[in-house]
């Protein structure tokens, strides 16, 4: 039977993928060493080719007789050795096919000879691989034997056993945000966190001590930064960020879940990190048994060994060559001006000075330190810092100051620093940020000159004077005093009133049910407010789209606008609502892109609705086979790094690194290129149809969504508001002028839409108030000013007819009828009174019963009214900013004469109390009624002067009229006992004219047709029982 199996080799093609996979199916099965479609399934087939072409020239040329396999035996001697020398013979495993004979009995697959030879090639690609593998090993355990870590080893893991806090400090590039943890996990440590201050940098450093350990440790090494995790019940260690702990530490007080903590990059004194490490001196008292070690550059070492009480310093010294330092100020006339960003003439001629000094063939790479980057086109321009030029050409890179301590980067020789650097402060007194160019410090720049001697004798050009460095602060101003965390009381007491505002805390300062729930979620306070909010009006999937949009950067760039085909195409995306509609319109736009340019739009369209029992077993079929595919990939791009090249539109190739498989043909790469490894990655994210249906609901919204998704952006947003300036009429698009509370001529960001503003009154409602070069609004929301202030406002105050409103002390609003502004306003405090209820009902859900929650036909009904209240309410009212002058004189004061009212005038069920401030009467917790002075009495507020009654002994401020009135009105005792024995006619008549003051006036009711003396909380009363008369 073998002999009818066995066939012509000639008749037999290795190239045929037919012949190929009857081959898989006997060596390549599922329980088999190595499977079908794996990276070594691959690797193994490009390595047949090779072996068989070999094979061949050494048959042609005759430099040995072919062997006949099946009579293998006759070549041995009685001690069982063959007479000549082969190369399997040295191979220590073997392959085994427990059915093979049973499968070529069954079908007409390959014969024996097929199966002797490809036998003989796995046998052999085995014996490569493992061969390669131990050679990378050995070169690994040599690089790790000559780190400046390593001889402090055995002393670190003493030392952490030893004392509860340690400090190692080392230059970049020494190796211990690698190789500590190693040493610890080693030495028996288990439950390891690092803090890295990046999420980039905690997925490279697991990836990267994974590879060193030959993933020895399997899934015991991960990351787990936000929204994103490889961590199982088996981790051991775990690179997280640092704000990820602190959120662990507010679940978990002890934080058991961890032996060793180690916190990275502790030199750049970052927000998280300074308060990571105050949170953590206090919780090493209550948790004696936790070991923590703070890893630093060598940069104010002392500084973290005082702070925990005289910790043990392990400072581990850098590899670093001689390098020349050469101060080059940069000419007065060259200095870039606040139009030029950067002038390049400094620069280039340094690059044509290495260049003259420096032949080609001596390697050796530029970086350049700037003080910001304009923008990174691509994320492949990103990453080529890290390729290997080409023979003869440097390498020129540009980078903040994020390549001081955090990035190492291989055969840099030559370093140019500007001395620059910016920063991000804030204005608490403006409440806005600000990006501005600062000198560095003395300590930054001498980390930005050891970057030229990492890996050789190297040259540092300072674009400043010798004694501008002399003049350098010692160290950079850490984050913590750049922000508005400072520990004086007015920072705390801003602090509170901005929660207060927010409603995040309550008069108390105790948290809300609100304020609870934004406590919970990981993002800033508004944009948990607008996710909050869009779940109660069923708005989730276009809030949470904004929401994620608004919490990075803006993906249009300024340079973009001088473009006309990204002006063209940017043009059908924009939205007269604000930002944050044209970035959920761009959203869409790419999702939908997505989708077509992968094949899934016209599939999903197409493919019946519901899922069976096949379409669920297809999906899990699809999902497995797209993990072993990002398996592959993560595998194969672990430690590969790629060649630059010079000409534009060549790919690039492998430069064939000690960390890449050596044996990938052009098939394997040509096969590995076809892979989208974005496009897998998506796929596994996102369920494509539900994906789907997001973005055509977040497209098909209509007028009444967008009304109110845009009312629940205000609120959020609240109370960063802008009021446009009175005669930007006058001004360009690009020159609108707009004042906030606290910062007035601010200007819209110059990516945003130019559009004009609505004849009508509007406000923007912005995200970010952002000084560069100027004080910028970014991601604007325009509202209808007098609707969006009643509804989101903190404090709304009124006149006696409420024709004049002014909101949280800063803007005034003039209605010109009193009966429309009562309607307006009786209007909005209604429906904001059930906004509040609702809000609250389902704040509390969780612990109410279900048959207590919020009913669809209420949601529906309080969104129509709000929807119909900020789109169809038509006034006539005027909008202007006060000015601190006019605040001084803005209320009436307490009136300890005027008795409190019987009931609430506006709402019967609510009891309205006096403003012990304002004056007035408080009528909902925002709302104080009749506590303005009218604009015509504040001449006459000037002459307001305290004065004592004679008579009565009052004593109040009172005006020079309000005097005279009051004396005509009050009579001494004598005289108020002789009225007492009058008539009761003539009593009524003394009565009635004694109450006539100041406090009332003629009244003319239309329904009565009568002329009423009344005050103006009894006009509002009278008013009041006419409306509910005629219901």
């Amino acid at each position: 039977m073998a002999s009818d199996r066995r066939r012509d080799s000639r008749s037999w093609d290795w190239d045929s993928p037919q012949c190929r996979a009857q081959l898989d199916e006997v060596f390549f099965r599922r329980h088999d060493y190595i499977q079908a479609g794996s990276t070594e399934h691959r690797e193994f087939w490009a390595f047949f080719d090779r072996f068989q072409r070999f094979k061949t020239r050494k048959e042609m040329s005759g430099s040995g007789a072919k062997e006949d396999r099946s009579k293998s035996g006759s070549g041995k001697v009685d001690l069982g050795l063959p007479k000549e020398y082969d190369a399997r013979y040295r191979i220590n495993v073997s392959v085994c096919t427990l059915d093979v004979e049973e499968r070529l009995g069954k079908s007409s697959g390959p014969g024996s000879q097929e199966i002797s030879d490809c036998r003989l090639a796995l046998l052999h690609f085995l014996d490569f691989s493992q061969r390669q593998s131990f050679g990378k090993l050995a070169k690994l355990r040599r690089e790790q034997k000559n780190l400046p870590i390593f001889q402090y080893r055995d002393r670190i893991v003493e030392l952490v056993r030893q004392s509860p806090v340690l400090v190692v400090a080392g230059d970049t590039g020494c190796g211990k945000s690698t190789q500590v943890p190693q040493y610890l996990l080693a030495a028996g440590f288990n439950h390891i966190a690092c803090t890295q201050p990046r999420r980039i940098a905690c997925i490279s450093l697991a990836k990267r001590v994974s590879f060193e350990s030959l993933n020895q440790y399997g899934s015991k090494v991960g990351y787990q930064i936000r929204f994103e995790t490889t961590k199982t019940p088996s981790t051991k260690l775990l690179f997280l960020t640092e704000g990820l702990l602190l959120r662990q530490i507010q679940q978990d007080r002890s934080l058991s879940q961890y032996q060793v903590l180690i916190v990275d990059e502790v030199h750049e004194r970052h927000l998280h990190c300074d308060f990571l490490l105050g949170v953590l001196r206090s919780l090493l008292a209550e948790t004696p048994e936790l070991r923590l070690i703070l890893m630093s550059a060598t940069i104010n070492i002392k500084l973290f060994s005082d702070y925990f009480s005289g910790a043990p310093v392990l400072q581990v010294p850098g590899r670093l060559f001689p390098i020349q330092v050469l101060y080059q100020p940069i000419p007065p006339d060259e200095q870039p001006s606040r139009s030029e960003k950067l002038d390049p003439r400094p620069y280039l001629r340094i690059l044509q000075g290495i260049d003259q000094r420096y032949p080609p063939e001596e390697r050796g790479d530029l970086l350049i330190f700037l003080s910001g980057v304009q923008e990174i086109s691509t994320v492949q321009e990103a990453c080529q810092v890290f390729d290997i030029s080409p023979p003869g050409v440097r390498k020129c890179i540009i980078s903040t100051n994020i390549a001081e301590t955090s990035v190492t980067i291989d055969g840099v020789r030559f370093v140019v620093d500007s001395g620059k650097v910016k920063e991000m402060s804030f204005d608490p007194k403006a409440k806005m940020q600000r990006l501005q160019e600062f000198w560095i410090s003395r300590a930054s720049s001498e980390q930005r000159k050891g970057r030229a001697g990492r890996t050789g004798p190297g040259v540092c050009y300072r674009l400043y004077a010798e004694s501008d460095y002399d003049a350098f602060a010692p160290y950079p101003v850490p984050e913590i005093h750049r922000v508005a965390w400072t520990r004086s009381s007015s920072s705390i007491q801003t602090a509170v009133t901005y929660l207060k505002e927010q409603g995040a805390l309550d008069s108390r300062s105790d948290l809300t049910s609100i304020g609870s729930l934004l406590a919970q979620l990981p993002v800033d306070v508004v944009i948990g407010k607008m996710l909050v909010l869009g779940s109660l009006f069923n708005l989730v999937d276009p809030v949470l789209t904004v929401a994620a949009a608004l919490s990075v950067q803006s993906p249009f760039l300024r340079s973009a606008q001088h473009n006309p085909d990204c002006t063209t195409a940017r043009q059908p995306l924009h939205s007269n609502h604000g930002d944050p509609f044209t970035l959920l319109n761009t959203f869409n736009a790419w999702v939908e892109e997505l989708l077509r340019s992968h094949g899934l739009l016209e599939i999903q369209s197409s493919a019946p609705s519901g899922g069976d029992r096949v379409q669920r077993r297809q999906r899990l079929t699809e999902r497995k086979k797209l993990h072993q595919m990002k398996r592959d990939h993560e595998q194969q791009e672990s430690g590969r790094r790629k060649v630059l090249r010079l000409e534009e539109g060549q790919e690039e190739f492998s430069s064939g690194s000690d960390t890449e498989g050596v044996g990938r043909g052009k098939k394997d790469d040509q096969a590995g290129q076809n892979v989208d490894i974005q496009e897998v990655k998506f796929k596994l994210r996102h369920n494509v149809s539900e994906l789907q249906e997001a973005a055509s609901v977040s497209q098909d919204m209509s007028s009444r969504q967008q009304a109110l998704l845009k009312l629940l952006l205000c609120r959020g947003l609240y109370p960063q508001l802008a009021l446009p300036d009175e005669h930007n009429s006058t001004r360009k698009d690009s020159e609108q002028v707009f004042h906030t509370r606290n910062k007035q001529g601010v200007v819209i960001h110059p990516t945003r839409p130019e559009r004009r503003d609505s004849s009508r009154h509007q406000l923007l409602s912005f995200v970010t108030l952002l000084e560069t070069n100027k004080p910028y609004l970014s991601n604007c929301v325009r509202v209808p000013a007098l609707q969006a202030l009643l509804l989101v406002a903190n404090s709304v105050d009124s006149n006696a007819d409420c024709t004049r409103l002014v909101v949280d002390g800063w803007l005034e609003l003039e209605l010109r009828e009193a009966e429309e502004a009562l309607k307006v306003l009786s209007t909005a405090l209604t429906l904001r009174g059930e906004w509040e209820r609702l809000l609250l009902a389902q704040l509390g859900q969780s612990t109410m019963g279900p048959e207590q929650g919020v009913s669809r036909k209420v949601l529906e009904k309080l969104s129509e009214g709000l929807v119909r209240f900020l789109l169809y309410t038509e006034i006539t009212y005027s909008l202007r900013r006060l000015t601190a002058f006019q605040t001084q004189s803005l209320y009436v004061g307490p009136r300890p004469q005027e008795p409190a009212p019987e009931g609430n005038p506006l709402f019967p069920g609510v009891e309205a109390k006096p403003d012990p401030i304002k004056g007035g009467l408080r009528v909902t917790s925002f709302f104080t009624y009749n506590c303005l002075t009218d604009s015509k009495d504040l001449y006459s507020e000037c002459l307001r002067t305290f004065w004592s009654c004679p008579n009565c002994d009052l004593y109040m401020p009172l005006t020079p009229l309000e005097r005279m009135q009051h004396e005509a009105s009050c009579r001494p005792a004598g005289e108020q006992q002789q009225s007492e024995e009058e008539p009761e006619g003539a009593k009524a008549v003394s009565s009635s004219s004694s109450s006539m003051s100041s406090l009332t006036r003629v009244y003319h009711c239309d329904v009565c047709d009568e002329d009423l003396t009344l005050t103006s909380t009894e006009i509002l009363k009278h008013k009041r029982q006419h409306m509910y008369s005629t219901k």
